[in-house]
């Protein structure tokens, strides 16, 4: 793997309340992630420092095919595994006798990228006698926040993330909407019916020719259109309930572009991805609206809206959320860019999160492609 692929990640230090130590110094957590097309590993601490981060990112090796190709990223898992995880440790100036505590993505995902890296982790605790926390993929997503959290303009500063948080879960392949009451303890409030927000942002990306991974080039592309310039269905929309349902948005950007002969103009495409976009950050505020009168969340009366997940990195969907979050009292949060897609930060955090909770692996963990977090 060359040296060029390996992405250093300097997230600088953040100091939390609640100081957690191991003895007179704060927990240490070796974090490995590999349930899709990044191989990442990160040494946290509990005083939400992160130490080191590295991110080998397989983008490069699945655009040709216009998305992940499992086996494929499955031996890139394997050939990048070690150096990642060597790297991560010198870049913290750590060797494995100074960890803590040694956590891995146990599932939901791709099943062979996620065996490569539970096996590592499994492999060092076992070598090591240090615990092994297995972390639940999308619980990584949803604590991060909690970790390090930022106002929809990227700005850091936002007021640490408490218990309980209403949480928007956005991705490729998740799209849910839910109460988050603590470490362990999720209550479904909504979810997609059908495709995910990401799914969807991805696929137009493609019908349009702009390449994968789709989403970000939508956001950039839609920054420039008129998002008045088509019209595009709102499903559910003014609807009772919190489900989503974003295949009709995709049909329809199919069967539009079906009657129009490719190439597009720049201009078009940007009307195009604007006019797209808004209808389904429409979606996303209308479901998250009707949250905040849930019975569950009245209830619960959560102080801050959080989003998390690959279309956290959305410029339009963080807008939209702030302003919700504004209208019903509440603070937004969202992680910093680079900790919105799939990182070993984020399961680092899941692990100490579970650590302190008494939460470690007593016997052998089964990966798995499926995992909700309701069954946590």
């Amino acid at each position: 793997m060359s040296e060029d692929k390996l992405i250093r990640m300097d997230m600088g230090t953040m100091q939390g309340v609640g100081h957690e130590s191991k003895g007179d110094r704060p927990i240490l957590c070796l974090g490995i992630e590999s349930s899709c097309d990044e191989t990442s590993a990160a040494i946290v601490d509990s005083d939400r420092n992160i130490l080191s981060h590295i991110i080998y990112s397989q983008i490069p090796e699945h655009q040709k095919y216009g998305g992940v190709v499992p086996e494929l990223a499955a031996r890139a898992h394997i050939l990048a595994i070690d150096e990642v995880i060597k790297k991560t440790l010198s870049g913290a100036g750590k060797t494995l006798e100074d960890i803590d505590v040694i956590a891995a993505t146990a599932g939901p995902g791709l099943i062979g990228g996620v065996l490569i890296g539970w096996m590592a982790a499994t492999g060092i605790a076992q070598s090591t006698g240090k615990p092994l926390v297995a972390v639940n993929h999308l619980e990584g997503h949803a604590l991060v926040p909690r970790l390090h959290a930022a106002s929809a303009s990227g700005a850091d500063g936002v007021t640490n993330v408490d218990f309980p948080y209403l949480l928007m879960l956005a991705s490729g392949g998740h799209c849910q909407i839910l109460l988050v009451r603590g470490v362990g303890k999720y209550e479904m409030i909504g979810q997609t019916l059908d495709d995910s927000a990401g799914e969807a942002f991805d696929k137009v990306a493609k019908m349009l020719g702009l390449g994968y991974p789709g989403g970000p080039v939508v956001d950039k592309r839609a920054a420039l259109g008129n998002p008045k310039a088509f019209k595009f269905p709102r499903p559910l929309c003014d609807k009772p309930g919190c489900d989503f349902s974003f295949s009709g948005i995709k049909t329809a950007a199919r069967t539009f572009l079906s009657r129009i002969s490719a190439p597009y103009s720049d201009e078009f495409i940007n009307d195009f991805c604007a006019s797209f976009q808004a209808a389904v950050v429409d979606c996303i505020i209308d479901r998250l609206g009707n949250a905040f009168k849930d019975s569950r969340v009245i209830s619960a009366a959560p102080k801050t809206l959080v989003v998390a997940g690959g279309v956290a990195k959305n410029s339009a969907v963080r807008a939209g959320m702030e302003k919700l979050a504004a209208t019903y009292g509440v603070v937004f949060a969202a992680p910093p860019m680079n900790l919105c897609t799939d990182n070993g930060a984020m399961i680092a955090w899941a692990g100490i999160e579970n650590y302190k909770q008494g939460k470690i692996v007593t016997q052998p963990v089964a990966p798995r492609p499926r995992w909700p977090l309701t069954e946590l």
